[in-house]
């Protein structure tokens, strides 16, 4: 589990095909610091850790993994944010995050107001998630408030920490995210829906 509290941003060195599987290589100075078999969140997507050599390691996806998120764009010199699972002795400073993306989303404004930086996210609403005004969300792994909340989009603000210590630096208008909607939103959205079923008449 995680909390989509951004430890540090890694670098993509080296990118090898497997198949339909692609194995990432990336620079990061909390490499040494890694283990192998280790659950790492990368821009949300939970990977698990494969090698370790200096200040690089190792990580794959497989081609579900690809098909659902925004890894299979991702090219040598992209930036990812990174976090490791949360321990159980820390504190929770932002929400219960998986690292499973529930599926893609794209920017399509970006804006400096006071300081702080506004950003809109559109996704396919048929998909069957939703977001809440003042709910949570994790965009690129970054947990963030939502507000402007609509069937199809949200915008956050990003402070200027959040800014330049992730990659939501790098972030065009058209760029693709990946997204994990709210937990206890979903199992809320599921038993509403159990709750308004049609019974079955014997």
């Amino acid at each position: 589990m995680f909390t989509g509290i951004v430890e540090a941003t890694a670098e993509i060195v080296e990118i090898v095909a497997e198949g339909t599987n692609l194995t990432f290589r990336l620079s990061a100075a909390l490499a040494p610091e890694l283990k192998v078999d280790q659950s790492v969140s990368h821009n949300g997507v939970c990977l698990t850790v494969t090698s370790i050599e200096g200040t690089t390691y190792t990580v794959t996806a497989v081609d579900e993994t690809l098909k659902k998120t925004n890894l299979g764009q991702w090219k040598v010199g992209t930036k990812v944010n990174v976090e490791r699972c949360m321990p159980a002795h820390g504190r929770f400073d932002g929400h219960i995050v998986q690292g499973h993306v529930d599926q893609t989303g794209v920017c399509t404004y970006i804006a400096e107001v006071g300081g702080s930086w506004l950003f809109d996210f559109t996704y396919d609403a048929a998909v069957g998630n939703i977001t809440v005004e003042k709910g949570s969300i994790c965009v690129n792994g970054v947990s963030l408030t939502v507000f402007n909340s609509h069937d199809d989009g949200f915008r956050v603000t990003i402070i200027p920490y959040t800014y330049e210590h992730t990659n939501f630096h790098q972030l065009k208008v058209g760029d693709i995210v990946n997204l994990e909607f709210d937990i206890l939103g979903k199992y809320m959205q599921k038993i509403l829906a159990k709750s308004m079923a049609p019974i079955a008449v014997k």
